[in-house]
């Protein structure tokens, strides 16, 4: 059964528009309400949100919606997405709900969820509340409504957190990190957080006005991170998303690193420190170099679907602790339980002072591989998958490659387009071998 309103992350969309309106919302949340109740009899949720203007109106409807199937709700105000799923686990709440659109822009807003211990919840449980949302509402009486209040001091519960995350022996006083919270839901905290660990902290992007997230800044717009730290003269650059669960890290000289080659740096740090590090999980798009260089340290490779969420169910399926994608969600399970742009920054920092070496020297021995995406669109009803001429060029294609590239073939999950991913030591070979595939789509 394929979900009609759920993503990979939750349900988003662009505000004033279905789903993301203020009577979907409400009935969305009396819904997942309905189905807390089936296995307790007075739950509690906890609500937080990011900096978009569209979060006032979208928690009002949260809570009405929450209150009318009899669940009470604990408002959390701007908090990071994993501040949401750390305190839902310690107030041992029955489900955590973030309103975000994550790295999108201010006119998109989104709601996802977390569960009681924290984590992403299955596919499963996004049916069930779909189906739910088809029955007629069962409204609580008077005297079975669900109640509402304002945790206090949410932002300095987490901090704290995340300051825990980072070795009790080490410092980061000496460093001058330039930190870009995207006008986020960290705009406050991360700065503080960097602060209180000892660093010197230059702040940009962390003035919200409830229009500015990830405008020109953050995670997914590096280039001004990357001036502001040649500009500061930094050590460091941090860029988080809207919600702070995504991050990269800029060097000295500027040079940006993404979630590939972080995740590979945060297991040769705990391998250089003779911690067990049996596996680590990818995604389909995963720079191959990242793969080669685990496998020749003796580290098993598993590559998950595209998405944070299926990085974490196969990492629990293993019992394995380290997971990540390119795009800067990395989870590291023994410090939280989802993932953290600013506990994934603490351990590299982390790993740079206890080494004594830059973000270059601890990432010398790995040079990512050029990957050529080409996205290609499908005429009405064509049946790619069962082209033969397709077939026979990616049986060509992956001969070719050996064991030295890669190809990934998939279906876009919003557009009628294909995407053809190619990635080999060589940049030429790479691209002519994804306009190849291409071309025999399109022919």
């Amino acid at each position: 059964m394929t979900r009609k309103y759920f993503g990979t992350d939750g349900i988003r969309g662009t505000v004033g528009q279905a789903p993301i309106t203020p009577d979907f919302v409400l009935r969305l949340a009396h819904a997942v309400g309905r189905v807390l109740k089936k296995t307790e009899d007075r739950p509690t949720v906890l609500i937080g949100k990011d900096t978009r203007i569209s979060g006032y109106m979208l928690e009002s409807a949260l809570e009405s919606g929450f209150n009318s199937a009899g669940v009470d709700v604990m408002l959390l105000g701007p908090l990071p997405t994993p501040g949401v799923a750390y305190l839902t686990r310690t107030q041992r709440a029955s489900l955590g709900v973030v309103i975000s659109a994550s790295h999108n822009p201010f006119a998109d807003n989104g709601i996802k969820f977390f569960s009681a211990q924290g984590t992403k919840l299955p596919d499963a449980w996004e049916r069930e509340v779909e189906a739910t949302l088809d029955e007629a509402p069962v409204w609580a009486d008077s005297v079975h409504l669900g109640k509402t209040r304002r945790l206090e001091d949410t932002a300095g519960r987490y901090i704290e957190f995340c300051k825990s995350t980072f070795a009790s022996n080490l410092t980061l006083k000496g460093l001058k990190i330039v930190v870009d919270a995207a006008h986020g839901a960290a705009y406050y905290i991360a700065p503080k957080v960097f602060h209180e660990l000892g660093a010197e902290v230059i702040a940009i992007g962390c003035s919200p006005d409830g229009l500015n997230i990830n405008h020109e800044v953050g995670a997914t717009h590096p280039q001004a991170l990357v001036a502001a730290v040649k500009a500061h003269q930094a050590h460091f650059g941090v860029a988080l998303d809207g919600d702070a669960d995504r991050l990269q890290l800029v060097d000295a000289q500027g040079r940006l690193y993404n979630g590939d080659q972080l995740l590979y740096l945060m297991a040769d740090d705990r391998l250089g420190r003779d911690e067990p590090v049996p596996g680590v999980v990818g995604t389909l798009m995963t720079n191959m170099a990242v793969e080669l260089a685990l496998k020749a340290r003796g580290v098993q490779f598993v590559r998950a679907r595209v998405g944070d969420r299926y990085v974490l169910e196969a990492l629990e399926e293993r019992q394995w602790l380290l997971g990540g994608e390119g795009s800067g969600h990395l989870l590291v399970l023994d410090k939280h339980s989802t993932g953290d742009g600013l506990i994934s920054a603490l351990q590299i920092l982390q790993a740079c002072v206890r080494s004594g070496k830059s973000l270059a020297d601890l990432l010398a021995d790995i040079s990512l591989f050029p990957q050529i995406l080409i996205n290609v669109r499908l005429k009405p009803g064509q049946d790619w998958q069962a082209s033969p001429q397709l077939a026979h060029e990616t049986q060509v294609v992956e001969a070719e490659l050996g064991d030295t590239g890669r190809l990934l073939i998939r279906a876009s999950g919003t557009e009628p387009l294909l995407r053809v991913m190619v990635e080999a030591r060589d940049a030429a070979q790479a691209q002519a071998c994804a306009q190849r595939i291409a071309n025999t789509i399109s022919a």
